[in-house]
């Protein structure tokens, strides 16, 4: 019942005693009409959140981010369970890990490949002996990170080395590759570790047609200022890599510095040769001059990566210049016509080879092995009748 206008309330106990009246169909009414109220409430909030969201992404990214801040609230117990390899790894030992691309090969029949740079990390599984390993990275602790089955793995550096079978010349200053499809020899010297991952200089070459240069790990044996190749002609600063297959200048008609196949020379950076790895006289000398006998050699095969120091050029040599087309522009003998600018040759030279070779051209230190213009004796190595030039 509804106050009228002109009803004056005589007492504050009238409402509760009217209370006390009502039936128990209204209360009920009541009680359903609250929740619908309540409900209706609801609904309405969560569309004008649906609203502000539409209408301003950012708004709505940043609601989500902190509801997903509070549900995701987590104990410092589960933090562990979703660390990378290498943070669990720093968390066993403190083991820091420098970045680094290079391969290398398994030294043992079995080598197991770990989940951290440990031999207690978890056994991801194992690679056998000369598998060539894609390494990224040294650990502190003597290991090497590896790309292994489309993840990370670590393998332990006492089993891997540069080159495989095991004929690996540690000793050595430099170490050689030589990648026969990209005509490149590239030197590598020895890092902090004593390991050889870094590049040194990269030289153009022509080896075998036909692939007559053989792949393969070896240790050079001879050396020679002249040499005797096949077909009668010869070659400056000769380095034996294995049986007949030698470094070596671009062959010569006779044994006269003037008398270079010039038309060969114009090869260097394409396959050439009957095995053997041509180079200028620089190149082939500084082989000569700073790769001591047993330095280790591995010739493979990448036709899409030329090395980590990318393509050398070369130089063209003009077949109808009679003065000049006889001489490698790049052989330091002082009866050479070309200018000094070409003695350095196309290489590309790290900062220590550059300054190796201008220290070299100030103090002399490679001039003892220059060989005479005329001809020169035998190779000590008589055995050997000719080689492959």
């Amino acid at each position: 019942m509804e106050f009228s206008s002109t009803y004056k309330k005589k007492s504050p106990r009238a409402p509760r005693n009217r209370k006390h009246g009502l039936d128990k169909k209204k209360k009920i009414a009541l009680i359903v009409l609250a929740a619908v109220l309540v409900v209706a409430a609801v609904v309405t909030a969560v569309l004008v959140v649906r609203h502000n969201r539409a209408a301003d992404p950012a708004a709505g990214a940043q609601i989500e981010t902190q509801t997903q801040a509070v549900t995701t609230t987590a104990p410092v117990t589960q933090a562990p369970t979703t660390q990378a390899p290498a943070t669990q790894a720093q968390a066993a030992g403190d083991v820091t890990i420098t970045d680094m691309q290079t391969t290398m090969y398994s030294t043992v029949v079995t080598l197991n490949v770990r989940a951290t740079p440990s031999a207690d990390g978890q056994r991801l599984g194992a690679v056998g002996q000369d598998t060539p390993l894609s390494v990224t990275g040294r650990c502190s602790n003597g290991w090497y990170r590896i790309d292994y089955d489309g993840g990370v793995g670590y393998v332990s550096g006492e089993y891997v080395a540069e080159a495989p079978g095991g004929k690996q010349n540690d000793d050595a200053p430099y170490l050689i590759r030589v990648n026969r499809q990209q005509n490149i020899v590239t030197v590598y010297s020895k890092d902090a570790n004593g390991d050889y991952t870094v590049p040194y200089k990269a030289m153009a070459c022509s080896v075998g047609l036909d692939g007559k240069t053989p792949t393969g790990t070896y240790n050079t044996t001879d050396k020679y200022t002249w040499r005797l190749l096949s077909g009668n002609v010869y070659g400056q600063y000769a380095t034996r890599i294995t049986g007949h297959i030698l470094f070596h200048s671009v062959p010569y008609f006779t044994k006269d510095k003037s008398d270079l196949e010039y038309e060969e020379f114009n090869k260097l950076g394409q396959a050439a040769s009957l095995g053997c790895i041509r180079l200028t006289v620089e190149d082939a000398k500084w082989i000569y001059d700073n790769c001591p006998i047993g330095t280790t050699v591995i010739i493979y095969d990448d036709e899409n990566d030329p090395g980590p120091m990318g393509r050398p050029g070369t130089i063209y040599i003009d077949p109808d210049d009679e003065s000049m087309r006889g001489w490698d522009p790049t052989d330091p003998d002082p009866e050479n016509p070309w200018d000094d600018k070409y003695l350095s040759g196309t290489t590309i030279r790290s900062e220590a080879a550059w300054d190796e070779w201008n220290a070299a051209q100030a103090d002399g230190r490679w001039s003892s092995s220059l060989t005479p213009t005329d001809l020169q004796g035998w190779s000590h190595d008589s055995s050997i009748e000719g080689t492959r030039g």
